[in-house]
């Protein structure tokens, strides 16, 4: 009789405290010890490690697939799938949809389809939506992983997908910030000034339409700085637990450093602020754009020295699909292109990259991208390690295997539009992912099913 549902046997398992050749025991989806080399008990199932790195699954703090809304954009199950495929087993699924997720009612529909159509884990963002204490409170009890606010006002004609989620208004910013404290969850922002925005939008009015500069013109680096050294200093008085999203530039980075230590924040980049820049958006054309823009090679050398000094702590995707019809029809077309690029398959394989050219240590890039996260948001180490009674969601990675970006090999809904890293070659690949003990991808194939994820809340415990 065994005593082993699974056997991860031969492989260099990142611990806690760095690589170590153990064999990995999991059984009922939790890691159930770690063995030297040939002492683990028998098992039903042994895979072969032997020439590979065993990470904890990857956690994925910013996520957006806006279902059941627009499903021509991607769907829970297909955008689950690509997660798995990229060695992630847990996303958090930012509140932007149609409605908007600012409602208890709305944060309980969107769980109940998640629930049925999720390949791997998820979490959900709400918007504090009224900034009342009922919702607030109600929303917690349905265990929402945090919350989500933007500084900027709702983009026109999609004013019920922003509200409750954007606060042009500095005396709203600071209510929400003051409103969110008590619940002790991470209060995440998309920062960029309103006022500013308007400003330069003005002004790019008069330039080039499908030059991709007209974009950083229209959004520059100080619309950015602006609001987060607003709302770091607003934090100062609000005490929430704040989290800066998707820092993009050089200036963000020197308002951070220098307001390090005034209270409990944290700051996040994603991979297209660090392994693009406005060149690559000018080749890919609007396929390219995000908001905030993707800058220039003096922003990226900023990010990559703050994520080495430890003022930038977390990389996540901020994964944003569109339909391949909606990024045609704004072809030339900046100002009016939709934002956003499919990431969630190229984070893993972009960061063992950087671990590949000595950018970062192994260590450091899976902290960058899971450990830290599961960490701040209060799911370590139930989630982002690999010990005894962790879940067992693993990526088992070939570090010397490559990973070559193309529209024929990607999972999500949204490859036919992810020009931004066609043909890019990433050092390090994932050959298998597995969600609590099951495998949901290998060798090319995910073959999880849709409803096995389960939803993450704060409140969980290993």
């Amino acid at each position: 009789m065994t005593t082993l549902d699974t056997l991860i046997a031969g492989g260099e398992v990142l611990l806690p405290d760095g690589l170590a050749r153990v064999d990995l025991g999991i059984k009922d989806g939790r890691v159930a010890g770690i063995y030297d080399p040939g002492t683990a008990p028998d098992a039903a199932d042994t895979q072969d490690a032997s020439k590979h790195v065993v990470l904890p699954g990857i956690v994925d703090i910013h996520f957006h697939v806006r279902a059941p809304s627009y499903p021509e954009r991607g769907t829970v199950e297909s955008e689950t799938r690509a997660a798995a495929a990229g060695g992630v087993t847990t996303i958090f699924e930012m509140p932007i949809a149609k409605p908007c997720c600012s409602t208890p009612e709305e944060l309980e529909r969107r769980r109940d389809h998640f629930a049925e159509h999720a390949v791997v884990d998820f979490a959900l963002y709400a918007a504090p939506g009224d900034l009342t204490e009922a919702s607030r409170d109600r929303m917690v009890d349905l265990g929402c992983i945090a919350w989500k606010i933007f500084t900027t006002e709702s983009p026109p004609g999609r004013a019920d997908e922003f509200d409750g989620l954007a606060f042009p208004d500095e005396a709203d910013q600071l209510r929400a910030l003051q409103l969110l404290a008590d619940t002790s969850r991470p209060v995440v922002t998309h920062a960029e000034s309103a006022e500013l925005l308007r400003h330069f939008g003005t002004l790019a009015k008069a330039l080039d339409p499908a030059d991709a500069a007209t974009h950083n013109l229209s959004r520059p680096a100080v619309c950015e700085a602006v609001a987060v050294a607003k709302l770091l200093t607003m934090n100062v008085e609000a005490g929430a637990k704040l989290h800066i999203a998707h820092v993009t530039s050089a200036e963000t980075v020197a308002v951070i450093r220098g307001m390090q230590g005034t209270s409990d924040f944290t700051a996040e980049s994603c991979p297209q602020y660090l392994f693009a820049t406005e060149a690559d958006v000018a080749r890919a054309g609007v396929y390219g754009k995000v908001n905030p823009p993707i800058r220039f090679q003096a922003d990226q050398d900023a990010l990559w020295q703050a994520i080495a000094d430890g003022v930038i702590n977390y990389v996540t995707t901020d994964h944003a699909p569109f339909a391949k019809a909606e990024k045609q029809a704004a072809e030339g077309n900046f100002p009016g292109a939709p934002p956003g690029v499919p990431g969630i398959e190229t984070l893993l394989p972009s960061m063992m990259d950087a671990v590949a050219t000595g950018r970062v240590s192994l260590r450091r890039a899976h902290d960058l991208i899971c450990a830290n996260g599961a960490k701040r948001y209060g799911i370590y180490p139930w989630k982002g390690a690999l010990l005894p009674g962790s879940a067992a969601d693993v990526a088992i990675v070939d570090l010397n295997a490559e990973t070559v970006i193309s529209k024929d090999t990607l999972h999500t809904h949204a490859r036919e539009v992810a020009h931004l890293y066609e043909g890019r070659r990433f050092r390090g690949k994932v050959v298998r992912t597995l969600l609590a003990g099951r495998t949901v991808f290998a060798d090319g194939a995910v073959v999880g099913e849709p409803g096995r994820g389960r939803y993450v809340t704060p409140l969980d415990t290993a």
